[in-house]
């Protein structure tokens, strides 16, 4: 075995005591890191002070700013030399999140991954085709190391040229397949219009994006597989947080490596077992950038009841999210990132609204901004330049493709409160 079949199923008392040692490695691990050492400065506390699991809400939350205040390196807890990957978000003001990781980090990881895939009964047997960035996203490589870690025949076909990635599928008899479900919606459709049934596929691995029991069923429907969810973040790994079982109610978090909370996310309150708010997670077993209860702003709820697989506690799946971040395609944007960007081209002005819609199964995001009259000659020839400005500054920045909209100055509605600047039109697909 590649992991240790036991940590799946342990007893609540003796998880708890792992859990604690864990824990306690983790407090001196942060001890290298002068944000943590500052944290319990300001929170008049010392690691020693946290000797059971629930004294671990003494601590102060590590919210995604911090980690970008941090940039580059402020929160690696080893020396770079023992750094051998590093990975990165596009960032929302310029400055993206960096997360390092150890040739121990990078094992974890793959066994937290391959943990999560022989749940739902995959195995050396299948051939595995990546359908996902194998860029500074974590979901290519993450995936690619767990399959090969369990001996599936690994197929890192990435992103685009949807024709040949079905192609792949027919030729090289793909059984289990993993990407956004937006795209694998997609992919369905360009099937049925080669006429292509892809009746090997078995397994379907889907995540990156939130996406819903309708969802699901259509792909499964049109795919001839069965779906299942899977949830995680660059700070925590990246993909192999959580995962669904072959149950598929809830997500099971694996409580050997994480420790997790569910708090609001107004008063920061630790909330019980069935109650929604923010997840809170504290990674159990990193060794290059451990953190202390990271507020991942997203919204779901640890589920009361066990699961009939009898491992531990789930959480409910993902439902949104407890700040103003939007999802698209897999890649995580913000509307301050889309204001940074505009607020550095003259041509334009400041004042902009976001649209997003899901067109033929694909989420597509449009920005209206104002023209900058003093930029703009009257030209037809000058409106399409800012234009192409504008698309290239947001797909330099967002690592995403943007249809921009000119309007005229002062025709975007102002605001006295908080300003709305996204319209979401995507429903509840």
């Amino acid at each position: 075995m590649f992991w240790d079949k036991k940590m799946e199923t342990l007893k609540p008392a003796d998880l708890q005591v792992l859990q604690l040692k864990r824990l306690k490695k983790t407090l001196r691990s942060v001890q290298s890191v002068e944000f943590y050492r500052k944290q319990f400065v300001n929170a008049g506390i010392a690691t020693s002070d946290i000797k059971t699991l629930e004294d671990l809400q003494k601590v102060p939350f590590t919210r995604k700013q911090d980690l970008r205040d941090g940039y580059p390196f402020g929160f690696f807890a080893v020396p770079m030399r023992k750094i051998v990957r590093i990975h990165t978000t596009s960032g929302t003001t310029g400055k993206p999140t960096v997360v390092g990781y150890t040739r121990q980090d990078l094992d974890t990881w793959a066994r937290l991954i391959a943990r999560n895939m022989t749940m739902i009964g995959i195995g050396k047997d299948d051939v595995f085709q990546n359908m996902v960035n194998y860029g500074m996203f974590t979901g290519g490589l993450g995936f690619h190391y767990g399959a090969e870690m369990i001996g599936m025949t690994v197929i890192p076909s990435a992103t685009g040229n949807t024709r040949r990635q079905i192609e792949m599928i027919r030729d090289f008899k793909v059984t289990a397949i993993h990407c956004t479900p937006s795209y694998a919606m997609h992919l369905s459709e360009v099937a049925e219009e080669m006429g292509e049934t892809l009746d090997s596929l078995k397994t379907g691995i889907f995540g990156a994006e939130p996406w819903s029991d309708t969802m699901r069923n259509t792909l499964e429907k049109r795919l001839g597989l069965t779906a299942y969810d899977s949830y995680g973040l660059s700070e925590l790994f990246g993909p192999g947080v959580a995962f669904e079982c072959p149950e598929r109610d809830g997500l099971h978090i694996w409580h050997d490596s994480y420790l997790v909370e569910i708090i609001n996310p107004k008063t920061g309150e630790r909330l019980s077992d069935g109650e929604r708010g923010e997840l809170v997670v504290t990674p159990l077993v990193k060794e290059a950038m451990p953190l202390l209860r990271y507020r991942t702003g997203d919204v779901t709820y640890l589920m009361e009841d066990g699961c009939i697989c009898g491992r531990y506690k789930k959480i409910a799946r993902i439902t949104g999210r407890s700040d103003d971040m939007l999802i698209i395609r897999g890649i995580n944007v913000f509307p301050s990132q889309i204001e940074h960007v505009l607020l550095r081209i003259p041509e334009v002005g400041n004042q902009f609204i976001v649209y997003i819609d899901r067109i033929n199964h694909l989420d597509e995001m449009t920005v209206e901004v104002e023209v900058n009259r003093s930029h703009f000659s009257g030209e037809l020839a000058d409106l399409a330049r800012i234009q192409k400005k504008v698309v290239k500054e947001l797909h330099d920045t967002l690592e995403l493709r943007t249809t921009v909209k000119l309007v005229e100055p002062g025709s975007l509605p102002r605001f006295e409160g908080k300003a709305k600047r996204v319209i979401d039109r995507r429903g509840g697909i």
